[in-house]
């Protein structure tokens, strides 16, 4: 079978707020380490050769400063400039944002998931209201680009919400389980049609890092 649509994340690189412990929203997120500049490459690389074998028909970055310097070590790998979606972006941290995670789930007693629809700082989203954002972004995305191959470098979060949507989880699922998502990996969705004329969306893989494994 062939996949009509696919759908693959990029996580952005390493970044100095994920080093650091710090809210990376708006105003807490200063870019990627050089090590995160490292874990890009080495995904952009591969992403160019699947790029070359079968092209992305689009690329979508969301607009935080760590994945747009993801995207734009993609872009020069893959010579395809990404749009910027602003729908995409992280979680709106509010006060929380720059502040030190430790501090803001203590005062919260948890992550925001561990109460999805309670505000974890003034101003914050709460994590159901960033779901709600995410996945109605995604759906524009897929139903835009029906039948053809989609690029997206995000964040953990819009891998959280993707998996959210096409695996249609309930509301609250966050309280029972939830995605490991590692810097510069690679999930990828694909949506093909069999013999039979059916399409399902299919987990094709999550978290793979394959790239980033040294050579043997």
């Amino acid at each position: 079978m062939t996949p009509t649509t696919e759908l693959v994340i990029a996580r952005h690189g390493e970044a100095a707020c994920n080093v650091t412990g710090i809210v990376g929203g708006e105003h807490g997120c200063t870019g990627l380490t050089d090590r995160g500049r490292h874990q890009v490459t080495r995904l952009a690389a591969r992403l160019a050769v699947e790029h070359t074998a079968r092209p992305y028909a689009i690329f979508y970055s969301t607009p935080r400063l760590r994945v747009v310097q993801t995207a734009e070590i993609i872009r020069q790998a893959l010579q395809l400039p990404p749009d910027v979606e602003p729908e995409l972006r992280g979680p709106d941290h509010g006060d929380a944002d720059g502040q030190p995670w430790a501090d803001v789930k203590t005062a919260f007693q948890g992550p925001p998931q561990h109460a999805p629809d309670i505000p974890y700082a003034n101003g914050s989203e709460t994590w159901n209201q960033y779901l709600a954002r995410a996945t109605k972004a995604l759906q524009k995305i897929l139903a835009r680009h029906d039948g053809e191959r989609i690029l997206i470098a995000a964040h953990g979060e819009t891998i959280e919400a993707a998996n959210n949507l096409l695996l249609a989880l309930p509301q609250n699922t966050c309280l029972r389980l939830g995605f490991v998502t590692d810097h510069a990996s690679v999930t990828r969705w694909q949506r093909p049609t069999n013999r039979f004329g059916r399409t399902i969306w299919q987990l094709a893989a999550h978290n793979d890092t394959r790239h980033l494994q040294p050579e043997r």
